[in-house]
């Protein structure tokens, strides 16, 4: 298996510490000249699925506590960015594109970080019959869609 980056991300969040659990600042995606072309009729989408190779995850387990819930659950039920194969993925809004920048809010990868795909969200097909699985009534009480993970 063969990964190329496409692009870096810049990010307000300089280390592993300060990034949030869901993004939710403005980072610039800035992908590379070869791949200049592919943006063509972007901005017409209002959000993206962005992947990203999370290049400073170490290590991983297969069971994990989150900070919606005192019990472990399995690693591929979670959002951990501690994975086997650190792909990082966020629907970010795209708030505007600069040439080969795209300025997008809800990223929670740190600077430098290497992007590896990016696909349009189209809303018809992303959130057919979506649920929240074990989250259901957990992740409601201590997530803000505005301010992201409460500490409550």
């Amino acid at each position: 298996m063969k990964l190329k980056p496409i692009g870096v991300i810049h990010s307000p969040y300089k280390s592993l510490s300060e990034a949030p659990f869901q993004g939710k600042g403005i980072s610039r995606i800035e992908i590379f000249q070869d791949y200049l072309e592919g943006l063509k009729d972007i901005e017409t989408f209002s959000h993206l699925h962005v992947f990203y190779w999370m290049d400073k995850s170490e290590g991983f387990s297969l069971s994990v506590k989150t900070p919606w819930d005192p019990d472990s659950h399995g690693l591929f039920s979670t959002r951990t960015p501690n994975r086997p194969n650190p792909i990082g993925y966020s629907v970010a809004m795209l708030v505007r594109r600069e040439g080969n920048v795209l300025v997008v809010e809800g990223l929670d990868a740190i600077e430098g970080t290497p992007v590896i795909d990016i696909k349009p969200y189209v809303p018809k097909i992303d959130r057919k019959g979506a649920n929240s699985g074990w989250l259901s009534g957990k992740f409601e009480t201590r997530y803000d869609e505005k301010d992201g993970l409460r500490s409550d």
